[in-house]
């Protein structure tokens, strides 16, 4: 499912209000459960066109690279995207050898308010998973890229968020204002394993421009990794020259030429956001208005926000159990358990998802 939205649309599976901008325009797909994977993809990203980067072609046993599957932990569905040591390669292209990808993307054809265009400022917000033993490739694994298109350094993304095996693994931003990358900000990997967390990439496209990303974990809501370029000597440049637009790009994409160091691998995705802004800063707030209590529970959870107005309440396989507009949330009659709750606000846009755990 994917919605066109032209208002301040919550997007994300846990909430932040931006309170120092003014959005304009919010794009947003959503896992939905199997079936039609490709073609929603390709319909929100490329209409009638191949936004998809996919080693299909080449491994036509196996099916489809990308999916939807259940997950317990969010409550919903998410995008699997799948790759192979082998037979997998680069987008079916025989002659490359040493590195694959599984990849979905902006490019050309992609309506305007995909593409990053000089001088806007733009929010990416998405969720992703790496499951337990995550296996990373000494020199690349990239999972996230803005890659600039057309003038004569298009072919290095201007950010890449990576995992490199280590001691330890790491998760790492890069940056390449040219032809060359550094490494803006870096930490052990080991917190993101088998866990969800929520990015949210914020850029203003042009030769000196503000660009942050924060990722939190979704269930404790801490912040895991933050980056922002404000001091004096951080880089700033997120235009090249010659640039038409700046594409965004997700999945997985690594190198094969440690191939020993690999396994067969999949990242989750649920959803993606494009949000375009009037302006960006560091000190935009935050605000996570949401909190249950008391958790764990035996009996009755709270539910303590302003802008909350009803409740739905889902047990681990998906079942909608109850449903409710009150503060308080009656879990006493239920089995013992994790639940996942679903709160929305007075125009049914989803606040946030949290796990209950129910206690005898």
């Amino acid at each position: 499912m994917f919605y066109y939205i032209n208002s301040r649309r919550v997007a994300s599976l846990i909430l932040l209000f931006f309170v120092h901008h003014l959005s304009w325009s919010q794009n947003v797909i959503e896992a939905n459960g199997p079936g039609n994977t490709y073609e929603e993809l390709t319909a929100f990203l490329a209409p009638g066109h191949n936004p998809i980067e996919v080693p299909d072609c080449n491994h036509s046993s196996f099916g489809n690279h990308i999916d939807e599957v259940y997950d317990t932990s969010i409550g919903g569905y998410a995008y699997r995207f799948f790759i192979h040591v082998t037979p997998d390669n680069d987008r079916c292209i025989d002659e490359i050898d040493d590195r694959q990808r599984n990849e979905i993307k902006t490019y050309h054809p992609s309506p305007s308010n995909l593409k990053g265009t000089q001088g806007e400022n733009v929010i990416y917000k998405w969720a992703f998973k790496l499951p337990a033993g995550f296996q990373s490739s000494p020199k690349f694994t990239h999972i996230h890229q803005l890659k600039s298109v057309g003038g004569d350094f298009q072919s290095m993304p201007m950010y890449t968020l990576t995992t490199r095996k280590g001691s330890p693994d790491k998760l790492q931003l890069r940056y390449a204002e040219t032809t060359s990358q550094i490494t803006l900000f870096e930490t052990p990997l080991s917190s993101f394993l088998n866990n969800w967390v929520e990015v949210t990439e914020k850029i203003n496209y042009s030769s000196s421009g503000f660009y942050s990303i924060s990722i939190v974990d979704m269930d404790t809501e801490n912040e895991l990794f933050y980056y922002d370029n404000t001091s004096a000597d951080a880089p700033k440049v997120n235009w090249r020259p010659g640039g038409e637009f700046v594409r965004p790009k997700w999945g997985i994409y690594r190198s094969l030429v440690y191939s020993e160091d690999l396994r067969d691998e999949e990242v989750l995705f649920s959803y993606f956001s494009f949000e375009e802004v009037s302006s960006l800063s560091a000190n935009d707030v935050n605000i996570r208005p949401v909190v249950l209590y008391p958790n764990p529970t035996s009996g009755t959870i709270t539910i303590s926000s302003q802008y909350y107005n009803y409740a739905k309440v889902y047990d681990l396989n998906g079942k909608l159990i109850l449903m409710t507009y009150n503060d308080e949330i009656n879990l006493g009659h239920f089995t013992e358990g994790l639940y996942v709750v679903k709160l929305f606000d007075n125009v049914d846009k989803l606040m946030s998802i949290q796990k209950v755990i129910k206690t005898n």
